[in-house]
């Protein structure tokens, strides 16, 4: 699958409470899982099926992130959705930071260094055996 975000994607972990309405214009909401975020959009995992080019809202502790499903997809635990945010409703850590976020720019960087001396090796003192 070709990734066509423009902007670096962050994993995360963190629950939060999402809002739509149903084809009938019904209000739902549910709890998801914010699996990763960028500026201009998610990936949230729920139990609840959402259509594609649904309106969503995501709420977080200092407001909300509103966006439409660009694909919703069931994978063996869940439907993972992915999330376009509207025009000028960018993502920003200032207004939000998920509780667990990690950076795997930030793991490359780290894999990319040049390893310490004996690093890997694991120390096995020498026993005696009794046969």
């Amino acid at each position: 699958m070709h990734d066509r975000r423009n902007n670096p994607r962050l994993l995360c972990a963190d629950l939060v409470e999402i809002r739509w309405k149903d084809a009938a214009g019904k209000a739902r909401k549910s709890v998801a899982n914010l699996e990763d975020i960028s500026a201009n959009g998610a990936c949230i995992q729920t139990e609840t099926e959402v259509p594609t080019d649904t309106v969503i809202r995501i709420a977080h502790p200092k407001g909300e992130l509103a966006g439409t499903v660009k694909y919703c997809h069931f994978r063996e635990i869940g439907y993972f959705l992915g999330i376009q945010f509207k025009e000028g409703g960018k993502w920003s850590m200032r207004d939000f930071r998920p509780q667990h976020l990690l950076d795997p720019r930030r793991l490359m960087e780290k894999k990319t260094e040049k390893p310490t001396k004996n690093a890997g090796l694991l120390h096995v003192p020498a026993t005696s055996y009794v046969i």
